[in-house]
């Protein structure tokens, strides 16, 4: 990303000088193709996500050997001095002081160890570590990283001004406290200031366990009542003969997956259809009911009808005969792909009572079930959870699950608020077909009491 947008416009200007008139047109056309500055704090945002997310140091991920990546594809992804700074630089810019200190720390590691830097310096790096560190509450750090920049540059204003009123506010304290208050103080402040900033999404520690596969809700007399079986949906002749596997991955609310449900060319198909027309994946508004992009659901997406090919329509058809519902008032199948870093938050696919528009201008009903197809495995990440119950379901190729997101009632099933978690290693193909209410009258009967 940082290659294309901002290494490419030094280039650009280096041959705009002494080139022929067709060449210099060829690099424009060229270059609306290209990242822009968006993409490119965008993929530095994503590589701090997958930092969080998997607990990851910043050692790991600059030298590139990440979980599930091979030796020759970490030399390939290793970050240099300036690319860690670049980190660091577009976390300060959000006020993430975090994040600026990790990425900063880690610029000025790689300087020391004889690394080579293009345009950055040890004088710059420590600025904004020791800027970072007291945001942060850690008066004396950013004390120590203000010495050290003035060792290499006596002359630097800003240090000089920070350094005196760094050695201020510390005098300050140990007048104002005794020793031991000020230690605990300090202290206690740490726990409270550094760390992660907190954010939006009051799930967002639970979801990021669950990513790592850590603090599923299982009990072992739970996993012992789930069980795998041949399925034939009450002998449907389709599958008599040859039924499905099914396989239990939780068991409240009911999800279930089925193995070897789709054939490697009939997956090749869909992701040929799909490809020429991928565009960045769009939400709903709840209020204003308008699609629009969001930064809590990085992917790239495609629409595909049963019309437009025999293998969406077997594909469609297959899901009807196996959960037994209508599918011809269910949406097109979405074909959605994660690259590295994609990922989508915790959300529910169903519309809730405080969003009584959301299907309206289908005029096919609420969403009552989900089916997601995975077209393709993952080497690291990139699973389904579910955070309310704190349930996990990893990706297989060739595999689908299904859940249902209303009760027989008719009323949401909260227990399937899920998310996709950030693909780590690979890349992540999967397809969803979202089933709606209509059609499904006799084929998913209200219960007799209104709370079932």
């Amino acid at each position: 990303m940082k290659r294309l947008n901002t290494e490419w416009g030094e280039l650009e200007s280096l041959v705009l000088t002494d080139m022929s008139d067709v060449f210099i047109s060829n690099l424009t056309i060229q270059r609306q193709h290209f990242p822009n500055d968006d993409d490119q704090t965008g993929a530095a945002k994503a590589l701090m996500r997958l930092q969080d997310t998997y607990q990851l140091d910043t050692n790991t991920i600059s030298t590139g050997e990440l979980p599930g990546s091979s030796s020759a594809a970490s030399l390939r992804s290793a970050l240099t001095v300036d690319d860690c700074y670049d980190l660091g630089k577009v976390a300060y810019l959000e006020a993430d002081y975090y994040h600026t200190e990790l990425w900063m720390a880690q610029a000025l590691k790689q300087l020391e160890q004889e690394e080579t830097a293009g345009t950055v310096d040890a004088v710059t790096i420590l600025d904004y570590l020791s800027y970072s560190v007291y945001q942060q509450g850690e008066l004396e750090r950013a004390l120590e990283f203000t010495k050290r920049l003035l060792e290499l540059d006596a002359t630097h204003q800003r240090a000089n001004g920070n350094l005196k009123y760094f050695e201020y506010q510390l005098a300050k304290q140990k007048k104002v406290e005794g020793r031991e208050e000020r230690e605990e103080a300090e202290w206690k402040q740490s726990r409270e200031t550094r760390g992660r900033p907190d954010d939006y999404l009051p799930e967002r520690r639970k979801y990021e366990q669950l990513c790592r596969g850590e603090g599923i809700r299982m009990t072992p007399r739970r996993q012992s009542r789930l069980f795998c079986r041949y399925h034939d949906n009450d002998r449907h002749p389709r599958y008599v003969i040859g039924p499905v596997k099914q396989e239990d991955e939780w068991d409240r609310p009911r999800i279930v997956r089925y193995h070897n449900i789709v054939s490697d060319k009939e997956m090749e198909k869909v992701k040929e259809l799909a490809k020429p027309r991928l565009r960045r994946a769009t939400i709903s508004n709840p209020v204003t009911g308008v699609l629009e992009t969001a930064h809590y659901r990085i992917s790239k997406s495609a629409w595909l009808g049963a019309y437009e090919h025999p293998v969406v329509d077997q594909i469609n058809q297959r899901i009807e005969d196996i959960t037994g519902l209508d599918v011809t008032t269910a949406e097109d199948l979405q074909v959605a792909n994660y690259g590295v870093g994609g990922q989508y938050e915790p959300h529910f696919d169903f519309g809730r009572k405080d969003e009584p528009d959301a299907f309206e201008e289908l005029g096919t009903g609420n969403r009552i079930a989900t089916w997601l197809l995975y077209m393709s495995d993952v080497q690291a990440g990139g699973a389904t959870v579910f955070t309310d119950v704190r349930a996990a379901v990893w990706p297989k190729k060739g595999t689908a699950v299904f859940w249902y997101n209303l009760y027989p009632s008719g009323e949401g099933d909260y227990r399937t608020r899920h998310a996709a978690c950030p693909v780590l290693v690979g890349n992540k193909w999967v397809s969803n077909k979202w089933i709606h209410e209509r059609g499904q009258e006799f084929r998913r009967r209200c219960g007799l009491q209104e709370t079932d």
